[in-house]
């Protein structure tokens, strides 16, 4: 009786261990297994903290020049193939009409793709004071900022100013080590003399966040290089505003601010404007939360989730079917547009850089900021598509 039912048994076990070895050895059973990992688009995220005391309006100044400019600068880099997220958040210091408990500075923006904001608030700043505490700033903005995780992402904080590197409570070194920690890199501007800066600290800090020291004149207006294709470029940009359809409780608000940004830009100079108006043709100045064409792009459904009383008024009456052919006839006429002033900003930085190479180089905050922001694109393995 033993005999008989042994065979039987010892066969079954063979059959379940050949079973479960040949499942074990099919990669596409264990493939369909396994949950799908989903990653975050790469980002390249840039901190400017910015000295607000009563010295620095030059500084200030210097940074509503360039910040198209940095904009255009980082458009241009790409991270196998793709055009990385691109998110800037401000910070003052140094400024006494801050608190002394937050050790006077203030975030300004969180991290954000909403450029425009960013404009209106660098636009809105004031100087007064002050007492500027470097290492204070730098640990702020690495505890409170939402920085990406993945190694792909640059990160890059660039602090700015004319004092002490080392005044106030917190240890710059520590703050610095912390946000290394993060693979967040931290570069210096000192606004006056290099020596300087080297001798009080500045130096010191970049090289202990592994980022670039360097020293501006921060009392020097910023010297642009008009084209034959400015005029041109801001002509276009008149055309792509008109075809913005704002909606939501924000959206008129949101239309007005970019109005007034323009405005904002061209007060600066004309080169300036132009700057703004390439920036705005690029695919990192997006608007979904107020602009209907971009909102479409995200989501297809949009139109059909939204209310009556969200849209503007002349397409309040409008059916669905209406509206998607209202917002695809926009949509087709940006694109245009786009790639019209695409064109033309390549004539331009062409002749921007033939221009360049006749005179020498300004030292200014957005030349600072450019130079290192492609050194560390280098580094970190993205590629630079003029």
């Amino acid at each position: 009786m033993k005999s008989k039912f042994f065979i039987p048994a010892l066969f079954a076990v063979i059959v379940s261990l050949v079973s479960c070895n040949s499942s074990h050895a099919n990669p596409k059973k264990d493939i369909r297994t396994k949950k799908t990992v989903t990653t975050e688009n790469t980002k390249i995220q840039v901190a400017l903290l910015l000295d607000t005391s009563s010295s620095m309006d030059g500084l200030i100044d210097q940074a509503k020049s360039r910040l198209w400019n940095i904009v255009n600068t980082l458009t241009t880099l790409k991270y196998e193939g793709n055009a990385p997220d691109i998110e800037i958040a401000l910070y003052e210091y140094g400024n006494d009409g801050l608190s002394k408990e937050s050790n006077y500075i203030r975030q300004i923006t969180p991290l954000s793709t909403d450029l425009d904001l960013i404009s209106e608030k660098l636009f809105a700043l004031r100087t007064n004071g002050g007492n500027e505490y470097c290492g204070a700033v730098i640990q702020d903005a690495t505890k409170q900022l939402k920085w990406a995780r993945e190694k792909s992402n640059m990160k890059l904080i660039y602090i700015a100013g004319n004092e002490d590197f080392n005044q106030g409570g917190i240890n710059y070194k520590e703050a610095i080590s912390d946000a290394l920690k993060n693979d967040i890199y931290v570069n210096t501007i000192f606004c006056g003399d290099k020596t300087t800066g080297i001798n009080i600290y500045w130096k010191d800090g970049a090289d202990h966040g592994k980022g670039k020291y360097f020293n501006i004149d921060s009392n020097e207006s910023v010297r642009y290089i008009a084209t034959p294709y400015d005029e041109e470029i801001s002509k276009c940009d008149e055309k792509i505003n008109k075809t913005y359809i704002n909606y939501g409780s924000k959206g008129h608000e949101k239309k007005m601010n970019q109005a007034v940004q323009d405005q904002n830009a061209k007060k600066v100079s004309n080169a300036n404007y132009t700057d703004r108006a390439v920036s705005k043709s690029k695919a990192v100045y997006k608007n979904q939360s107020w602009d209907l064409v971009d909102r479409v792009k995200d989501d297809a459904t949009a139109i059909s989730k939204l209310k009556k009383e969200e849209l503007p008024t002349e397409l309040q009456n409008k059916s669905s079917e209406e509206i998607k052919t209202f917002v695809a006839q926009k949509s087709k006429e940006r694109e245009t547009i786009q790639k019209e002033i695409s064109v033309l900003a390549k004539k331009r930085q062409e002749y921007i850089d033939a221009e360049s190479k006749k005179s020498k180089k300004q030292d200014d905050l957005g030349n600072a900021i450019n130079t290192s922001i492609l050194g560390f694109a280098k580094v970190k393995g993205y590629t630079v598509e003029k």
